[in-house]
């Protein structure tokens, strides 16, 4: 924040060195090109000149995620009318040609070798609602797969991957969202190639309620090398502050456990030896703690202990879902001496069938994402608003009335997995009075125990695991668990 290029942008300097930040792409009339759209910070962008364009993974002194290239055209963007400039001072909103090829959705164009990212907007809203596309007709797969890319370009919060059963996902934040996303992709960006569409998927997270039970034990394939493990909750707020990136992986170690130790009262030697975080994007609230004393060569194994626990919380043992809050401790390690003993191979099975084993022993839930539910509606109609608001599980947080008018504003929580079609039953009851608006506010936890197979974690589990193509029957502690 104190080198050359923050300064000018502070003095939104037209003399110093160019710092604008992009932060999205309008597509233009051209078929799959579009326009790169952002301020300048500080310096003049021109027409031809040569910069640094930085992808949100670059770091000063490294070449990866960046390109110098030149600049097409500068235009300045009024409503539906673009006008070519020569060149645009600081200060300003424009609208770049030609950089769309190098940037994704966001970036930094700069031209100082010593310049920093703008940091990359965070979005309040998680992608929390999938749905599977698919072409009619398999000549038209290399149309989808480009139509999806610019489908992801165009919108800045929209997700769109493969998954490991080889569907085409597009994750966006609800329902309304997916169906615009849809739109677009079918009308702008597929031309006119029919696509078909699966049952729209909500995500769900797996997590624990207590401390394990009992020690959980694995050994490896040779017999030669022991975990001894218990898991236990992240606690709410760490995994708040985890998720406001005030906890991060990259953070300084003895930083971390300084704050882990003042704010959420860790023992500070354990919160030095945080091995890893879960793996991004969805798993990152959990981590892997090393509390063994005096074991040797611990740190020989520590790559292979982190790739499983990664791969661990990425595909948890009920659903395959995420992990989410949950701490794994790993208390006591027994290594063979020699180093050809302990490989991945030995490693990696042994570590995450104990994590599994830890997670059934500690109480198990599941985690459903929740909407944060604002539904304007009038008074005489808000008994539809209750009738349908218990229909579909939600919970009422308040009721204001606005004062002056005949209107009320009622906030309520309402699961992801019952949103869908809510709009509308909510508009039958109430004879089209009410409107709500959702937005993604938070996970909540499922009631009931897992095994319980009248709970309504245990349906969902069971549905998740049926669309899934898994067992039909819950892990079952046996499977995992290693008698010495």
């Amino acid at each position: 924040m104190d080198d050359e290029c923050a300064k000018s942008v502070r003095a939104c300097d037209p003399k110093g060195p160019l710092m604008m930040y992009v932060s999205k792409m309008v597509p233009t009339s051209e078929k799959g090109r579009f326009y790169a759209f952002g301020r300048v910070f500080s310096g003049v962008i021109a027409t031809g000149q040569t910069v640094r364009i930085q992808g949100p993974d670059y770091v000063p002194g490294k070449k990866t995620d960046l390109f110098v290239k030149k600049i097409q055209r500068t235009v300045l963007m009024m409503g539906r009318y673009t006008e070519q400039l020569a060149d645009c001072p600081c200060g300003n909103i424009i609208g770049l040609v030609g950089v769309d090829s190098y940037l994704l959705k966001s970036g930094t164009i700069t031209t100082d070798e010593k310049a920093h990212n703008f940091v990359t907007m965070k979005y309040s809203v998680a992608p929390v609602v999938r749905v599977s596309v698919d072409v009619c007709n398999a000549s038209d797969l290399p149309k989808l797969m480009e139509g999806l890319k610019r489908l992801s370009k165009s919108d800045p919060l929209v997700q769109c991957f493969t998954a490991p059963t080889g569907e085409h996902i597009v994750a966006g934040a609800g329902e309304l969202h997916l169906e615009i996303c849809i739109k677009d992709l079918r009308e702008d960006f597929m031309k006119g190639a029919p696509i078909k569409l699966g049952q729209p998927i909500v995500s769900f997270c797996e997590s624990v309620r207590q401390v394990s039970s009992i020690q959980c034990i694995s050994k490896s394939p040779n017999k030669h090398n022991r975990f001894y493990m218990k898991s236990e909750p992240l606690g709410e707020e760490v995994v708040k502050a985890i998720d406001k990136s005030e906890i991060f992986p990259e953070q300084e170690n003895k930083e971390r456990a300084r704050k882990l130790a003042d704010d959420y009262k860790w023992d500070v030697t354990e919160a030095r030896k945080i091995w890893c975080f879960g793996s991004p994007p969805d798993g990152v609230a959990n981590v892997l703690v090393d509390v063994t004393k005096g074991v040797q060569y611990l740190n020989e194994i520590k790559d292979s202990c982190v790739g499983a626990f990664q791969q661990a919380t990425n595909e948890a043992p009920f659903c395959g879902e995420s992990m989410r809050g949950v701490r794994f401790n790993i208390e006591d390690v027994v290594m063979h001496a020699d180093a050809i003993h302990r490989g991945a191979g030995q490693i990696m099975p042994p570590l995450k069938r104990c994590l599994s084993a830890c997670m059934i022993k500690s109480d198990p839930c599941l985690l459903e994402p929740m909407y944060e539910c604002e539904i304007t509606v009038p008074n005489t109609a808000i008994s539809g608003v209750y009738n349908t608001l218990n229909a579909r599980r939600g919970v009422i947080e308040n009721k204001e009335d606005r004062i002056g008018t005949p209107l009320c504003k009622v906030k309520s929580y309402l699961p992801v997995l019952e949103s869908f079609g809510f709009a509308q039953l909510l508009r039958q009851n109430t004879s089209g009075q009410a409107f709500p608006q959702m937005i993604f506010s938070h996970w909540q936890m499922v009631q009931g125990d897992l095994y319980d197979e009248s709970s309504k974690g245990n349906t969902i589990c069971m549905s998740v695991r049926e669309r899934k193509g898994m067992k039909m029957e819950m892990p079952d502690f046996a499977d995992y668990y290693d008698k010495i």
